[in-house]
Order: C-alpha cells, then structure tokens, then sequence
C-alpha cells in the first residue's frame, strides 16, 4: 500500500507548541488501500475491519452475552438520599449461578422526573459504597487495593484487601450525586474487580475471564479493559428491562484506565449514546504517534493485563503503530463523543488527546455531524460543545466538579 495514500495530516495546534503535523493511519481507506466512498461504506465494512484491528491487535477478542445470565434487584428504596432519589440494587449473575461471578450494580433515580430518564453508567475504583455514605449500600466482597498514600482516596479502611463499613463514602468527592439528580439523570454505577481484577497476580482467575477458558493463553484474549467493557455491555443489557431507565438514552462514562473501558464499550456496544472519557490517555483517546506521555513499552510491562497478548508487538513502535486512537473514537461515530484533558496530566498527553479528537473530526463530519468545531487546542476552562466535545482544565488526573458540570452540559445538550 502506498504510505501516502495511508495515511493523512493533521494539522493542530496546541498550548505551548509550535503548530505541528501528524501522519496518522487514515481511517477511510479500506486495508486494501481503496478509499471509503459512502456513510454505507463506512457503517458496513470499514468500521468492521477497523474494530477487528483493535480486538484483534490491542484490546482483544471478547465473548458475547453469556446465555444462562439473570437479573435478581436485591434493594428498591424509594425514599434514599433524603427522598431524592429511589435506590436500586441489581446482581447481575453472569453465568446465572448464585456460587459463580456476581457484578452488584447501583442505581440512583431521580425522584423529582418523570419516568424512564436518561442515565449515566460509569465504573467506579473503590467500590459502589465508596461514592456515598448511603448505609443501605452492600459493601463489595471483592478484592480491594489497599496501601497509605492513595492520592485521590483514604484506604485505612481497607483490611486484609477487603472493605469494611469505614471505607462507605470514601470516593464521594468523584461522584457527584446530588448534582447528577437535580439535572434528571439517573446514576448508574458498578465496581471494576467484579467484573475483572485489575491486581495483575490474580493471573485472570477471577470476574468473567474463568468463565471463558477457550479464551485463555489466546494472542488475542480480552484483557482487563476489554473485561470492564464487556460488563458495562452486560449493565446495559439489564439497563434495557427496567422501564425507569430510558435505554435509548445511556451515556458511558469513565476517568482514566476507566475512561479507556468506556470508549471501547461505546465503541464495540451501538447501544450507548453516547461516551465521555476523562483523561483516558494511552489506550483511551490520545494518540500513540505523537511519541508524547504514557506508550506501550509502559503499558505492557505496567499493566501487563489490560490488553491482549498481540498488542505486546507494537513495543517501542509507538509512532509506526497500524492504528490510533483517533480510530477508536470514529469507531464512536455519529454518536457524541467527549473528550477531557487536564493541563498537568502529562501522561495522558492532553495535546495528543486532542489531536486525537480533531482526527476523528473527518468522520464524523463525513457522516453528516457537525464533529469538533474547534480547530485548535481550547483555552483552558472552555469547552467546546459539538458532536464531538472537548476541555482542558487546570490541574491534574482527576474527576473534578468542572469536569462533571461540563459533561451534564454535553448530556443536556443531546438528550434533552
């Protein structure tokens, strides 16, 4: 294939730089070279061969719907909170056994709407009973990091790598309950080592990866992201039975290693509306190509469970990579898609994430959306509002009340 037809420019701008160019994998040329001609094109063939790269050479193959999984709601409380909002409590029984792996979701309602109501799902780090001291939350029985010194949480709680009743409201700051009610949205959140363990010792023996041992020592076996999206797939599959919840409406949410979760979720699930990633970084929405923050010699020997065997190849070849993430986010497309930086978050590249949102601009403006209306790097505090959206905050990797305020205005913007 010939380089140049393969790949395109980007031109961007960015705080602090020289305006530079990118070549990048461009995203509307078939693996044979030939270029995509129609939105048909696209949805039919293109985005197929572009999401078997990704599962195939990172993210890994996962399985489907597991057929013996049932629903149990274990908690309705109409009057949490205060009255603002009725508590639910779903366990979701993943190969339909009371003794097999459970996913306890927690389901925020606001009292105040008329139903069903939009949502936003996101996974949480610490456990559902971390992001509130509501008492009537079950405390996770799944393994729990544990140290002193967590910037972002206070894990004294922690014993013995389980939770005990201290540990009830300790990510509260990230969550901002009452602000996420008031605006009519439900919450809808669950604990990522349910679905699969981020300790990488646990060598992929607990959550949904021994149900599936034909996927095991596989090249291409879904790692740890991919684990956490295919149960955000799973929520959603009980999101669709419970008429308080407008389906139709789900965004997908995450921050940071939960942030590349959410984007491969809304990018492999149609089903979500939409996708906001907070500081998602490598593996999420910044570019590989720039060279810049966290690259895949880190990734793989850090986090050697996260992605697939395959992606263990492309060490040291960041800037030669087949495929970027500016294609994940296409792979998003039509559906809004938000992107969020912060200024200090240098692994995370804040420029190359972007770069990596003004890329996926030609897809979406290719299917007929008004895309990234931004043509440089914003200010900070400014968001832009599009079909794709974007801001840089002050500070570092977080979930920060501005950041939240700007995606209920996204929410707002294309669900009301």
């Amino acid at each position: 294939m010939n380089t140049a037809l393969s790949c395109f420019l980007l031109l961007f701008t960015v705080i602090g730089l020289r305006a530079q160019q990118l070549r990048l994998p461009n995203p509307l040329l078939f693996n044979d070279g030939k270029s995509v001609k129609t939105p048909k094109q696209w949805q039919t063939t293109r985005r197929i061969e572009l999401l078997e790269q990704f599962a195939t050479e990172m993210y890994g193959h996962s399985p489907g719907k597991p057929a013996s999984m049932r629903f149990s709601v274990f908690d309705s409380n109409p009057n949490a909170l205060g009255g603002k909002a009725t508590r639910k409590q779903v366990a979701i029984w993943l190969n339909g056994q009371e003794t097999g792996p459970r996913i306890d979701v927690l389901i925020y309602l606001p009292n105040q709407s008329k139903k069903p109501v939009p949502a936003i799902l996101g996974l949480n780090f610490w456990g559902n009973h971390a992001i509130t001291i509501d008492p009537g939350i079950r405390i996770t029985t799944s393994w729990m990091e544990s140290g002193r010194g967590n910037p972002y949480v206070d894990l004294s709680g922690v014993v013995d790598h389980r939770a005990t009743e201290a540990c009830r409201g300790i990510n509260a700051r990230q969550w901002p309950v009452d602000s996420i009610l008031s605006r009519g949205y439900a919450l809808v959140t669950a604990y990522r080592e349910d679905i699969a363990s981020d300790n990488p010792k646990s060598g992929f023996t607990t959550g949904v990866h021994p149900l599936y041992p034909e996927f095991q020592n596989r090249s291409d076996n879904f790692g740890t992201v991919a684990a956490w999206a295919w149960g955000l797939s799973r929520i959603m599959d009980y999101l669709q039975t419970d008429s308080a919840i407008d389906s139709k409406r789900v965004a997908v949410f995450g921050w940071s290693r939960l942030g590349k979760a959410a984007l491969w979720a809304g990018a492999t699930d149609p089903r979500f509306a939409m996708v906001i990633s907070n500081e998602s970084g490598a593996g999420g929405a910044k570019l590989f190509h720039r060279g810049v923050g966290e690259n895949i010699r880190r990734l793989n020997t850090v986090f050697p469970h996260w992605f697939c065997g395959n992606f263990r190849k492309y060490m040291d070849q960041d800037t030669l990579l087949p495929f970027d993430q500016h294609e994940l986010l296409s792979l998003i497309a039509p559906r809004p898609v938000y992107v969020a930086s912060a200024e200090n978050d240098a692994g995370s590249d804040p420029a190359g994430e972007f770069a990596s949102a003004k890329a996926a601009d030609a897809i979406y403006r290719f299917l007929g959306t008004t895309g990234l209306s931004a043509t440089a790097q914003p200010p900070l505090n400014q968001s832009v509002q599009g079909q794709i959206g974007y801001h840089i905050r002050p500070g570092g990797h977080d979930v920060l009340g501005y950041d939240w305020a700007q995606f209920l205005r996204f929410m707002d913007r294309h669900f009301k």
